[in-house]
């Protein structure tokens, strides 16, 4: 066999294997659709509000879900809402977080069942987590999205949500896989 067969075939392989893993992936737009179903499904057990204009929220289990975005990619629920004005968050301050979050994909396919994705809520001994509130030329806050600061948009930094964040507003390392989150959030101010 000659360089130029060998080179025609292993192109052909290899032209072969993208066509045919591109025949079982989905694309993002359906995965965009996946995510929108599964937000969709979760919410509608829950009554949806938005902002209050003067920034008053109800607070607890049975509060609504305030859409915190024009496009819906946010939604929270204040289960306590914190001293906003004595505890308001500042640009730049760290600010750290105690988490669980879910997967709302995996909630909406599998029955409804939870599966915890992971967080420190529960394990003291586990990793510290931090944002620079509002300071996106920071890696800590890029990282984690901007998401899981926009409640304190609204409410001091002692408060407690629920929290919805789809994809486009979620961690920064997993945008591309389309997954939508439902996070349990505490915020704590750093002692500096």
């Amino acid at each position: 066999m000659t360089t130029k067969q060998i080179l025609y075939i292993v192109g052909f392989v290899v032209a072969s294997m993208g066509f045919f893993s591109c025949e079982n992936n989905r694309s993002y737009a359906e995965l965009l659709n996946d995510e929108r179903q599964s937000c969709n499904a979760f919410l509608c057990n829950f009554r949806l509000a938005d902002v209050p204009a003067d920034s008053v929220f109800e607070v607890g289990e049975n509060a609504p879900f305030y859409k915190l975005d024009p496009d819906g990619n946010v939604y929270m629920q204040v289960l306590k809402a914190g001293d906003r004005k004595n505890n308001k968050a500042r640009t730049s301050q760290t600010i750290y977080f105690r988490y669980t979050r879910y997967n709302l994909n995996y909630w909406y396919n599998n029955d409804h069942a939870w599966t915890s994705s992971g967080g420190n809520a529960d394990d003291m001994s586990a990793a510290t987590t931090s944002f620079q509130y509002n300071d996106f030329s920071r890696q800590s806050s890029v990282e984690w999205g901007a998401g899981i600061q926009m409640p304190l948009h609204y409410l001091g930094i002692d408060c407690e949500v629920n929290l919805i964040v789809k994809s486009q507003y979620g961690r920064s390392d997993e945008i591309s896989y389309v997954i939508p989150f439902f996070y349990h959030l505490r915020y704590f101010p750093s002692k500096v």
